[in-house]
């Protein structure tokens, strides 16, 4: 065994603590757009058809971010692009804050997502690859409960309604990441599976890992999961503040209930990214996306600012929770020389979901269907991720990753 191999506790600790401090500052900048949304429909005289052009124009960036980040990290290394990455999106926070009209805040959100999009596969590879295949879930799970965190970090910036409305909050993701890109340079190890490939593995062709050799029935059914996970973790992500507020709610309570959301979030990572490694396969599967539904239903249906409450939290723990056990999911399928590939072609393509969920809401809300239409539309996607993610559960014990 060479030292490239030898992962020591003070390299783990430094791996999942910085990709958890960059974790944070992503589920800040995620959630900002829904917190800051009435104000900037204000300031921009925005109805709700171009509000959701502004929440699906951050997402968009997210796609094309998600997959060259991917492709990028396993030819030149995943420090090298996560640090580009946050820099990236630093940056495009602050022009946010700074921008003058609805095309400047279009261009502004959407190269925010490139970065953020670019970040995430290498946050996921780099947290699995410091872990061995059994506690993999519990490493993902410890670094994305970042992102859940963060976005309760934006919710109670919009319940401390802080003086300079709503820019604060891209105030702050944007200062913040550019802080955090020094510490990546000085104390971020690089992937030892991604040193050891470099110097022993030619690097293999997109197409080859991910749809030859075993891989491409796996493939298929992490895209269908991510996608339709993900369309509705951004419905409630992006919506759901405008929805409580059309129900009647003030600012500050819906504000309140998206902080519920992701402590649910938080909760969720954590719990399940723990179960992942103990519980079987199928039955966690099963356990989230019944949750999911329950949540949705109990979203939709509930009438006064404590129920909402307690739904939020549920929905929370469940659907962000999932999702995170879909990341941790999807690095066994892949070998490390493809494996930021893979991850980042999956959030890619989730991402799609993620920019149809928002401007489907949208739509059906000019219709008005009203946030039950919205909450009960989501069910049979659901249903067929559900079905998805248990092929990939019953798959995983015998996939091909090292």
């Amino acid at each position: 065994m060479t030292s490239l191999n030898v992962i020591t506790p003070l390299h783990m600790a430094r791996t999942i603590g910085l990709c958890f401090l960059v974790a944070l500052m992503e589920g800040l900048d995620l959630q900002a757009s829904g917190i800051a949304a009435q104000g900037m429909a204000a300031a921009f005289q925005l109805d709700k058809l171009h509000m959701g052009w502004v929440f699906s124009a951050g997402i968009f960036g997210l796609l094309p971010g998600a997959f060259l980040g991917g492709m990028l990290a396993d030819r030149i290394g995943r420090k090298r692009v996560l640090m580009v990455s946050v820099a990236l999106f630093g940056l495009f926070s602050l022009v946010t804050a700074m921008a003058w009209d609805f095309n400047s805040l279009l261009v502004a959100r959407c190269l925010t997502g490139v970065g953020l999009g670019a970040a995430l596969p290498n946050l996921i590879a780099l947290s699995s690859e410091v872990a061995s295949p059994r506690l993999r879930g519990t490493a993902v799970s410890l670094m994305y409960c970042g992102v859940p965190l963060g976005a309760a970090l934006a919710a109670t910036i919009g319940i401390a309604d802080l003086a300079g409305g709503w820019q604060v909050v891209f105030y702050v993701g944007g200062v913040v990441p550019l802080l955090i890109v020094p510490l990546l340079a000085l104390y971020l190890p690089e992937s030892a599976q991604f040193l050891q490939r470099g110097q022993n593995v030619a690097p293999v062709g997109v197409v080859r890992g991910l749809f030859r050799e075993g891989a491409a029935v796996p493939t298929a059914m992490i895209w269908i999961s991510y996608f339709f996970t993900l369309m509705v973790v951004y419905i409630l992500i992006n919506w759901l503040p405008s929805l409580l507020i059309g129900q009647g709610f003030s600012g500050t309570q819906a504000s309140w209930v998206m902080l519920a959301l992701q402590i649910g979030a938080a909760t969720g990572t954590l719990l399940l990214g723990w179960v992942m490694d103990r519980l079987p396969a199928w039955a966690l599967s099963a356990l989230i996306y019944l949750g999911i539904l329950a949540s949705l239903t109990a979203l939709g249906l509930a009438s006064q600012w404590e129920s909402m409450l307690a739904a939020g939290f549920v929905a929370g723990f469940f659907a962000t929770g999932g999702q995170c056990v879909l990341y941790a999911l999807a690095p066994h399928f892949y070998r490390p020389s493809v494996r930021a590939t893979g991850v980042g072609s999956a959030v890619a393509i989730g991402r799609l979901g993620a920019m149809s969920g928002p401007l489907v809401a949208g739509k059906m809300l000019a219709l008005g269907t009203g946030t039950t239409g919205v909450m009960l539309a989501s069910a049979p996607g659901i249903v067929i991720a559900a079905l998805a993610m248990f092929y990939l559960s019953v798959r995983r014990n015998g996939s091909q990753a090292d």
